[in-house]
């Protein structure tokens, strides 16, 4: 193509100079919401020592309402939306956009929100492989009318990097366990409090169970096609979410809004932490 639109970003080959905007980047850190990754690259920026008194982080995607893109340094910090479709369409511009600006040697992290299985809130679990719910290792998407799988292992050297960094911090409660990935945060989950429920509550339970007996350690939306996309495209990329409450207790997040604030204020600082240490400023 003489020209790529990267539409959902606004942003395209001929109108920016993506070596020169992003060709230093080597950490990409993605996660739901706009708000989120504007608090995550202002947390980065001070602890790289990168902020000054007034300083603004733009949003690089500000002509479109789809995503949100912030930048400090080596550091990309993306939104994605909720749900597979969603990071899924954010993903295919964003490789692409890493490989027009040339880049080299990028890892990239989704850090996120999360029900846990049978593990107290505010846990944060680092997922070694993003499972289905049907607890299978593998992302199925249809493609040109057939049946397409992907594995989605995680990088498993990442994970104990990322387990190390949580050891040194010594802040909050880390394990390293399956994440289940659902295309509905209600039915597809197992919950009991949706529009339309054809379960009870010991089927419920059965379900959860076996999840846990199958290292299931928490549930989400997204992690299946981002461990598959970014394994097809040879990126090294991880998955770190915290938990706001336990599945096997109830359904519905009834913690108080500044304790979940904190919560999800963990992850972050776990990657950044980790980004820290990758660039020896530790």
């Amino acid at each position: 193509m003489k020209e790529d639109i990267l539409y959902h970003f606004n942003l395209s080959t001929s109108t920016h100079d993506f070596p020169a905007m992003f060709g230093d980047v080597k950490f990409v850190c993605v996660g739901g919401s706009p708000s989120r990754m504007n608090t995550f690259i202002r947390h980065v920026a001070a602890e790289l020592g990168l902020n000054h008194p007034g300083d603004e982080y733009p949003n690089i995607c500000a002509g479109t309402d789809r995503y949100a893109m912030y930048k400090v340094g080596p550091v990309l910090s993306v939104s994605h939306g909720m749900g597979i479709p969603s990071i899924a369409i954010m993903l295919h511009e964003l490789i692409k956009m890493l490989y027009h600006a040339r880049c080299s040697n990028v890892t990239i992290i989704r850090i996120g929100t999360s029900g846990g299985i049978g593990l107290e809130p505010g846990s944060v679990v680092i997922t070694r492989q993003a499972v289905d719910a049907c607890f299978k290792p593998e992302f199925e998407q249809i493609v040109l009318g057939k049946r397409v799988v992907r594995n989605t292992d995680m990088d498993e050297q990442l994970v104990q990097e990322l387990m190390q960094c949580s050891s040194d911090l010594n802040e909050f409660t880390t394990v390293v366990g399956n994440t289940m990935c659902t295309l509905d945060f209600y039915e597809g989950q197992g919950r009991l409090d949706g529009a339309i429920c054809s379960y009870t509550e010991k089927d419920k339970q059965a379900y959860l169970q076996a999840a846990h007996a199958a290292g299931i350690r928490n549930i989400e939306m997204e992690s299946s096609v981002f461990a598959a996309m970014c394994s097809a495209c040879g990126l090294r990329a991880a998955v770190v979410c915290v938990t706001f409450l336990d599945r096997l207790q109830g359904d519905q997040i009834t913690s108080p809004h500044d304790v979940l604030a904190e919560y999800q204020q963990r992850p972050q600082r776990l990657v950044s932490y980790f980004i820290k240490k990758s660039l020896g400023k530790v």
